[in-house]
């Protein structure tokens, strides 16, 4: 990617953390996870079609060329990560964006995280057998 304007936005989930680039596109798009092409890096159709869900809302597919740094978490989060990336990246190219986005949750952060081992029990909640005898 050269040297030009671009709007930046860090999305997280989980406990990935996406930095995503939105660059005005030339004559052909391209979309890059890490330094590899999306579908390379993003493998499973349903990932890729949920973290593009923002551009295809606004039908903006053709507009942009994307760049992300990607760390942390699982693939899951990290599609979640980008996707939040790229809305957030959006209403900083237009803020009148927003509405839209927001009306259909794209600006939410997606909270919901693995609990921690509570001491005494198995995993988070799941506690050993009782036994009577």
């Amino acid at each position: 990617m050269s040297e030009q304007t671009y709007y930046e936005a860090v999305g997280r989930r989980k406990t990935a953390s996406a930095r995503v680039r939105l660059y005005p596109a030339g004559e052909e798009t391209e979309f890059v996870v890490n330094g590899r092409p999306m579908t390379e890096y993003f493998p499973r159709l349903g990932d890729q079609i949920h973290l593009l869900e923002p551009l295809k809302a606004l039908d903006m597919m053709e507009r942009f060329n994307i760049s992300v740094l990607v760390k942390g978490g699982g693939i899951s989060g990290q599609a979640g990560a980008v996707r939040l990336g790229i809305a957030r990246a959006l209403v900083k190219y237009d803020e009148s964006l927003r509405p839209a986005l927001k009306k259909q949750g794209f600006l939410t952060r997606d909270a919901r995280a693995k609990e921690r081992k509570k001491p005494g029990l198995k995993r988070a909640r799941k506690a050993p057998q009782y036994t009577k005898r």
